[in-house]
């Protein structure tokens, strides 16, 4: 299993956290798009490291197009010399199209053709073949030399794709490099929905689970006293509570016999009641969802649950603990 780590949601100080995270042994290094670009963090990253993997942790596909994302993840490829990952994710309708003010249309169609369409484009510039890509959302077929940076001397970025729901992990296995899975996950659902949709989608492109990766942001809820401890149950429970009242998500609750959980906590959200939310998160599912323990206990936990089926992990801890402390984790996995 390699553990991967990030800068969280502020791209300030990105130089000095990408170093650390590669002196202390991280594997991969990914920046989220919330208030911030995720690309541009990474092209300091690239510049000031050397070995460890560099990625979107995601950016959303549906607010581009294919050209964008192709030219953007070619150069990052470059700059990084082979190291970047493009992770993408969907957003939700709302967003796209009152956000970005974007279409939104049959979100796993549309991003197995986005995907495609990428694809097309690199392998015009690397084998000089005519770009003729149609398809129902997307149509490049236009490619001058002017705009034609040639062929990448590291191949092409790999693509991992975040999904929850079935159709969407489907397609990350039939036409991705990756999982990226959501946060908002469980071990039971990524063992008995995720896995099998993902197998599905390989089966689809004649592939094996040897040829994807399989990335999962595991909730983590850790301390060295009781002040940090109880701080990072509180920040855990908030952020379970605000995806838990995404409709999108509550099959994963469902799973577990919490469905209701997921309109209560929605209607919470619209009246802005944040902390009267997170108090619908009792102990059984946060500890359902997080690994929960003390720092020297983390390592063996996490490789309990996810060790046979994750192959990447990045510790999703919405709360402040120290770097170095944090290190110390990371070290538990290298003994």
């Amino acid at each position: 299993m390699e553990i991967d780590g990030g800068i969280g949601f502020d791209p300030s100080g990105v130089i000095e956290a990408a170093k650390q995270a590669e002196l202390v042994g991280y594997d991969g290094f990914w920046v989220p798009e919330t208030g911030h670009d995720p690309f541009l963090p990474l092209v300091l990253a690239a510049e000031h490291t050397e070995r460890i993997k560099l990625g979107t942790g995601i950016a959303v596909a549906f607010a581009r197009n294919p050209m964008n994302l192709a030219v953007m993840a070619n150069d990052l490829q470059t700059l990084s010399q082979g190291r970047f990952i493009l992770g993408l994710g969907s957003q939700i309708k709302p967003h796209i199209e009152k956000r970005f003010s974007m279409p939104w249309s049959h979100p796993a169609p549309r991003m197995r053709e986005l995907i495609l369409a990428m694809r097309a484009i690199w392998a015009s510039w690397s084998d000089g073949s005519r770009l003729a890509f149609r398809g129902e959302f997307y149509r490049h077929t236009l490619m001058t030399p002017m705009f034609d940076p040639g062929p990448n001397p590291y191949g092409n970025p790999k693509i991992f794709l975040a999904a929850v729901g079935e159709k969407m992990t489907e397609v990350a296995g039939e036409v991705a490099d990756g999982l990226l899975v959501h946060g908002f996950t469980t071990e039971r659902y990524l063992r008995e929905v995720s896995i099998p949709a993902l197998e599905r989608g390989l089966a689809r492109n004649g592939k094996a689970r040897s040829d994807v990766q399989i990335s999962y942001p595991g909730m983590v809820v850790t301390g060295t006293n009781e002040q940090e401890f109880s701080a990072a149950v509180k920040a855990v429970k908030t952020q379970l509570a605000f995806y838990g009242s995404t409709p999108a998500y509550r099959p994963v609750l469902e799973l577990h016999g919490w469905g209701e959980l997921q309109p209560a906590l929605n209607v919470l959200s619209k009246r802005g009641k944040w902390d009267e939310m997170a108090e619908l998160i009792d102990d059984d599912v946060l500890n359902t969802f997080a690994v929960v323990g003390d720092l020297e206990e983390i390592p063996k936990k996490i490789l309990a649950r996810f060790g046979d089926v994750v192959d990447r992990f990045s510790f999703y801890a919405p709360y402040h603990l120290d770097p170095e402390r944090w290190a110390g984790v990371l070290a538990g996995f290298k003994a």
